[in-house]
């Protein structure tokens, strides 16, 4: 017997909850499982979702990110008529809308185990309060149809305990996991400067991240120009793409950081960007447990980062990296600039950044995920 499995999420742009989704479909054991995904009809990994083997592909011209209510009453038709032709046994999502309209979409069409993977929650202190009241209200009758909960990290779970979302038997803690090796051997840094035009000796800050509000790129260039004003030879680049592009431009200009700080929009050659980093950062507002961290430290490359949800369970402060207050640019700017300055501390950070990171790898993440698949789903007479 295969259980019938089938993975929903918004949207296939480059980020962390969609790389975990990707991989794990790509990764499923095909003798015990098929494997179905449904996802909406654009996003960057498309091409990849399309060219994994022996995966059933659903793409839903009506799931969007944004809350557009006509849309989302046809995006939660469509999925259900992708659980109805995929003949799910279990349904997996992901993300804020397709974790609501594909849970809501799964009761509908009977499912009988449904699992939702919390990569950081849709609400929170930066939204105005009744958009946040909306969505934690929405996330309140989602969890009422979902028989078991994934968390990539630690506080993000005991944050769904403390709301009452689900019980303790009901969640699992499974990291987000990386393919470790690539990034523990990484090569190209040279390259990559080449390419940028970032002399081979310049210091070089690098984030990698989504260019949206969540994760707050423009603090990234208000770092850079207070770094620079203290370490006049330093580059910055900033890897991902997205919304506030033209936004993150303008402020490049005015910042007079045209030739220092680079946006390449997004690349797939992340361990070779790593190579070439001094120090990577994190300005996010909020976070599940970004697997842009993990990759950093597991490439042997010191992190500061706000101290946002999961980010405090890898950044050790002093040991790997250096954690800040959530929005203080300022504090991250000193801490950043120290450890340019400093090669002795930024060697003993890099020495330990790769400790402790088994927990993160891919595979391990995959055989979790197919245990706890089938372990709810034995539950059931049937099994």
């Amino acid at each position: 017997m295969k259980l019938r499995v089938l993975h929903a999420i918004t949207m296939l742009e480059l980020g962390g909850a969609q790389r975990n989704t990707l991989d794990t479909v790509a990764r499923l054991d095909r003798d015990r499982f098929e494997v179905g995904l449904a996802c909406a009809d654009r996003g960057e990994l498309l091409a990849e979702a399309r060219g994994i083997p022996d995966t059933t592909l659903f793409l839903l011209p009506h799931l969007r990110r944004e809350v557009r209510p006509l849309d989302d009453l046809r995006a939660f038709r469509e999925l259900r008529g992708a659980i109805r032709a995929f003949g799910a046994d279990l349904v997996h999502t992901h993300s804020s809308k397709a974790g609501v309209l594909g849970r809501a979409a799964a009761r509908a069409e009977g499912v009988a185990v449904v699992v939702h993977s919390i990569h950081g929650y849709g609400f929170g202190p930066h939204q105005h309060p009744l958009v946040r009241r909306l969505f934690l209200a929405a996330e309140r009758q989602a969890a009422r149809w979902t028989t078991a909960f994934v968390a990539v990290s630690r506080e993000n779970l005991q944050q769904g305990l403390r709301l009452g979302l689900f019980t303790a038997d009901r969640v699992h803690l499974i990291r987000s996991g990386i393919a470790l090796a690539a990034f523990r051997t990484p090569q190209g840094g040279e390259a990559v400067r080449r390419e940028l035009g970032i002399p081979p000796e310049a210091p070089l800050v690098v984030q990698v991240s989504c260019f949206k509000p969540q994760k707050a790129p423009e603090r990234f260039v208000e770092l850079a120009r207070r770094v620079r004003d203290r370490v006049p030879a330093a580059h910055f680049l900033l890897v991902g793409d997205g919304e506030l592009r033209p936004r993150l431009e303008r402020l490049r200009e005015a910042a007079g950081l045209a030739d220092r700080l680079h946006l390449p929009g997004w690349r797939r050659d992340v361990p070779a960007v790593l190579a070439a980093a001094t120090v990577a950062t994190l300005t996010s507002r909020f976070e599940g447990l970004p697997r842009a961290v993990v990759e950093a430290l597991a490439a042997g490359v010191p992190v500061v980062a706000m101290a946002v949800d999961g980010v405090v369970e890898v950044v050790r402060d002093g040991v790997n990296g250096f954690l800040v207050p959530p929005g203080d640019v300022a504090a991250m700017a000193e801490r950043v600039v120290a450890v340019l300055a400093t090669p002795g501390l930024r060697s003993r950070l890099a020495a330990r950044a790769g400790e402790g990171l088994e927990e993160f790898d891919r595979d391990r993440m995959v055989r979790q995920q197919e245990a706890l698949y089938w372990e709810l789903a034995c539950r059931r007479p049937s099994c």
